[in-house]
């Protein structure tokens, strides 16, 4: 009887103490989302956040990582604020154990987060900030990861297709005063330099300036044939209001920012014919990963068609990116934040994907995903993003 009892002590003893580990190995694994969800630019963050989700649901459907385990989003608003970025980087790691962190639109916060991730040795995942050196940067190891674009390759694309498709050989730069617009400034000299052209201005502007008149007007003096824009939408549109105002019609080329925001509404008819690279278009016939994500926007959030898609950008780039994200965790067996880093680097199963098929998308030396083999021209018509029509 007596070696019944301690028998019977012993096996209740394991069940007690075996409750919290099995507890614990179903917990959520938690990813992060640090992004503008408030402001001039939420736009961005609400795309991000709804790409994130719908690749999440169909990990989790099937029946999560890790052993059961189930994905699960934590949001923290940066408001595009590079101090506020870094602090809630920290909270998002420290406080809540997010095994991977997914940036927002602004450059400025990226940047100001890049030795953070390696400090904390955790990936940062890039679905929408475009500065060169965010990704290509001098941290050893490399925790940030892109799956977005690169400001030199979408400078490459711009100057391409104002030179061989719009036929321009005389444009005017203008672009926003912070380490964003800088980086474009390098990329965009750069490849019109290829092209053996020199811009006939470079002209700069301010988060908030109420009237880029002044700036639009020495381009115009200039001989400016062509405007190639870098903003995001709040002042994005104060430039195109200003074209309108001082009556100069001349065609504009942009980056990506003007999606990530209030522009339409801002601007009204002025949006129409303002083109701009983005690196996914759900107009069109779509794969198999396309109408699966156009069937989950329309049930979690009434979208009707492609047309209604927010920011489709930071959408199709956050899909594709968790899903990634999910495949280095599998591979790496554990949710430590750099076992997900060398996973993510040498990645050894192939992702049919929504913008493209990937196969390694990444290693040691290239940390971005996507390259300008991989973006589209589009172009704002009646307050919606839609292809640019093919000549």
């Amino acid at each position: 009887m007596r070696r019944i009892l301690v028998l019977l002590l012993a096996i209740a003893a394991l069940v007690v103490f075996a409750q919290p580990a099995l507890a614990q190995s179903k917990d959520p694994i938690k990813i992060g989302l640090a992004a503008a969800v408030s402001g001039g630019s939420a736009a961005s963050g609400e795309a991000i956040k709804r790409g994130i989700l719908a690749a999440m649901d169909e990990v989790n459907a099937k029946g999560g990582l890790l052993g059961g385990r189930k994905l699960e989003l934590v949001i923290r608003d940066d408001e595009g604020d590079p101090a506020k970025g870094v602090k809630i980087a920290r909270e998002l790691v420290e406080r809540e154990k997010a095994v991977v962190v997914f940036g927002g639109l602004h450059t400025t916060v990226a940047l100001a987060q890049v030795p953070v991730w390696t400090e904390l040795k955790h990936p940062y995942m890039g679905p929408w900030a475009a500065g060169t050196e965010i990704a290509q940067n001098t941290q050893k190891p490399n925790y940030v990861f892109r799956v977005s674009a690169n400001d030199d390759y979408a400078d490459k694309f711009l100057v391409r297709h104002a030179t061989e498709v719009l036929k321009k050989a005389k444009p005017g730069l203008l672009l926003e005063n912070t380490a964003w617009g800088q980086s474009n400034e390098v990329g965009l000299n750069k490849w019109l330099g290829q092209k053996g052209i020199k811009p006939v201005g470079i002209e700069k502007f301010n988060w908030g300036d109420p009237d880029m008149s002044p700036q639009l007007l020495r381009l115009k003096n200039a001989g400016a044939d062509l405007i190639i824009m870098v903003a995001n939408a709040p002042e994005g549109a104060q430039v195109v209001k200003s074209r309108a105002k001082i009556g100069w019609e001349i065609p504009m080329v942009a980056h990506w920012g003007i999606s990530g925001g209030r522009f339409a509404e801002l601007t009204g008819d002025l949006s129409d014919g303002v083109a701009f690279l983005q690196t996914y278009s759900f107009f069109g016939k779509q794969n198999e990963h396309g109408e699966a994500l156009l069937k989950a926007l329309k049930d979690k959030y009434g979208v009707k068609g492609p047309e209604e898609v927010i920011a489709p950008v930071g959408t199709a780039n956050a899909y594709d990116g968790m899903h990634l994200v999910a495949l280095a965790i599998a591979q790496a067996g554990s949710d430590d934040g750099a076992k997900v880093r060398d996973a993510l680097e040498n990645l050894k199963a192939e992702y049919e994907g929504l913008i493209k098929n990937y196969k390694r998308p990444f290693t040691p030396e290239q940390h971005d995903a996507l390259t300008d083999a991989d973006y589209i021209m589009v172009v704002w018509k009646g307050g919606k993003i839609v292809p640019v029509a093919q000549k």
